[in-house]
């Protein structure tokens, strides 16, 4: 049985793709200084410029605004690590995110199964709520955490672990869901089961030997978790 379920954001929710490939590019228009610091910056933040794709190992990913502006920092002479999050945080704040599917009817479904939601991302708690309100989907969650709520970031299971005691439930009948390594490792670290979806970066090959199950998206998540009851 499972009784409640914690989301990744971005990859799952949201199509990565679709909705990060535009932050870096309006991101690279606020900070670069000319076009060759542009190209640098994108290298080392795993995008190609040319191709508008993420690399598969890119700190965008699965990383925290901390750990972007770790690999930036180097390529911002007098700029601190704190205040670039703080510059990565307020892009992300209005960055348009695309739906990985129709959002409302698929989590107000789940929800009508007695199933309590939870957020669990690595992205910053103040942008995550922005985007949930932007989509008309927030009041669907029970519980929201970005990696700075206090609870630790993926792959550790604080947040995880955090939506077991807010919403009362055993992480045993809780499945978390992602799109990443970091959310597989995370739900699983807290003893919960895994659900892969394929709306991110990762491959189903990379996904599948930490996941219980491996979805095209998280409109398919219903019938999983039905045909587990």
């Amino acid at each position: 049985m499972i009784d409640g379920v914690v989301f990744d954001k971005d990859g799952t929710l949201f199509d990565f793709r679709a909705s990060w490939g535009g932050w870096v590019q309006r991101l690279l228009g606020q900070i670069a200084v000319d076009d060759a610091h542009a190209d640098a910056l994108a290298v080392a933040m795993g995008y190609d410029r040319e191709t508008q794709d993420f690399v598969r190992t890119s700190p965008v990913i699965a990383g925290t605004a901390m750990d972007i502006s770790a690999v930036l920092l180097p390529l911002m002479p007098g700029m601190d690590q704190v205040g670039l999050a703080a510059v990565l945080n307020a892009c992300a704040q209005d960055a348009v995110m695309a739906p990985a599917v129709p959002l409302r009817p698929v989590l107000a479904a789940l929800r009508a199964r007695g199933l309590q939601l939870g957020l669990a991302t690595n992205d910053s708690e103040g942008p995550a709520r922005a985007h949930l309100n932007a989509h008309g989907i927030a009041d669907l969650f029970d519980f929201i955490a970005g990696f700075d709520s206090g609870h630790g970031a993926k792959p550790g299971p604080g947040m995880c672990l955090a939506f077991a005691r807010t919403t009362g439930l055993a992480p045993a009948r809780v499945v978390m869901v992602g799109d990443s390594l970091h959310d597989l490792e995370a739900g699983r670290a807290a003893g919960m089961r895994t659900a892969a979806v394929l709306t991110g970066i990762a491959v189903a090959a990379d996904l599948a030997p930490h996941a219980d199950v491996v979805l095209p998206d998280i409109g398919h998540l219903g019938a999983w978790i039905d045909s587990l009851r």
